[in-house]
């Protein structure tokens, strides 16, 4: 099974505000496990990430050739209209590096890195604005043959699974053609959109290709077309169209792809939107819930050990002390 983790940022945060003296209490949601802070200190509400300017879902990807030391230049290409997804393949970067990597207003939500081999590697991006869910395929990759993350994103108007692959001119075609398809197999389902992008070495400028029926002829099991009909990369006097994005076929007719000229890699970049999938305005607000377990009834206790209840004992007025009770409460 493929397995799905939630992304560490995703925060909670509680005001406890029925307790004396009411204060915030932070709760990290973590993979199998919560952890309460303990100190019960007062947190400030985070501040909101850039609106994305895109109004149709968009993804952008690009075989980078290196990601060191491009990551300014790659933003300053993007900008002002930031896509909500940005994926790119041969980062040539070691697991430590790629998660030490910043790029402004983005999250590295998947990854895969090599460990044996040099360059290659595939990573997702997604704006800062959007909750995702990490999708496990650790397990599918063979360095060359095929490497490939993947993320989830639940959308007011559309569930979207985002895979990024990278596959070597010289890995194992047909170890690759199988473990698409297993992935697939799992990922896949009637109201869960599928898209796909990454440099698989496959000329899509010729169509008599035979690796090329072949692909198509397995990805139309899963309803997904390829988009991408112009060259990608140019070499020695000659193009192809090694890079792609693959979506479903619902969005014929409903999408624009472009290629995208960034100047820095070999490959150009290709930028989609999905007419169809609307970007609504999203919402950032704070829900003021209770929260029960042992640290936050062993606080309340603590609370009521140290209340004098005054208020209510000392008073005549039955009235008022029915209100005093729950208002100290």
């Amino acid at each position: 099974m493929v397995a799905e983790t939630l992304n560490a940022d995703n925060q909670l945060f509680v005001n406890s505000s029925n307790l004396p003296k009411t204060k915030t209490i932070r709760m990290t949601l973590r993979k199998k496990h919560t952890h309460c802070n303990k100190n019960l200190r007062s947190q400030t509400k985070p501040s909101l990430p850039p609106v994305v300017t895109n109004k149709y879902f968009t993804v952008f990807h690009q075989n980078i050739r290196g990601l060191r030391d491009k990551t300014n230049e790659l933003l300053g290409t993007l900008l002002p209209n930031l896509p909500h997804v940005v994926c790119l393949t041969e980062h040539h970067l070691r697991e430590q590096e790629l998660d030490n990597l910043s790029i402004a207003h983005y999250t590295l939500g998947a990854k895969f890195c090599r460990t044996n081999l040099k360059h290659g590697g595939t990573g997702i991006f997604i704006h800062e604005s959007l909750a995702y869910t990490n999708i496990d395929l650790q397990k599918f990759c063979t360095e060359q043959d095929i490497e490939t993350c993947a993320i989830k994103i639940n959308l007011p108007t559309a569930r979207i699974y985002v895979i990024g692959i990278y596959r070597s001119p010289t890995g194992n075609y047909t170890h690759f053609i199988k473990c698409i398809d297993t992935i697939l197999d799992q990922l896949y389902k009637p109201n869960v959109e599928i898209i796909i992008c990454g440099d698989i070495n496959i000329n899509y400028l010729d169509e008599n290709c035979n690796k090329r029926r072949q692909l198509d002829a397995l990805f139309a099991t899963y309803n997904l077309i390829s988009t991408v009909q112009f060259p990608t990369r140019s070499l020695n006097g000659s193009i192809s169209a090694i890079d792609n994005i693959f979506i479903d076929k619902s969005h014929r007719g409903k999408y624009t792809i472009d290629p995208f000229i960034t100047g820095l890699s070999d490959h150009d970049g290709q930028i989609i939107k999905l007419g169809n999938i609307s970007m609504q305005k999203q919402l950032h607000e704070t829900r003021t819930i209770r929260i029960f377990n042992k640290c936050t009834i062993h606080d309340f206790m603590t609370k009521l050990s140290y209340e004098t209840w005054g208020n209510i004992f000392d008073g005549n007025d039955v009235d008022s002390i029915f209100n005093n009770f729950p208002n100290t409460f």
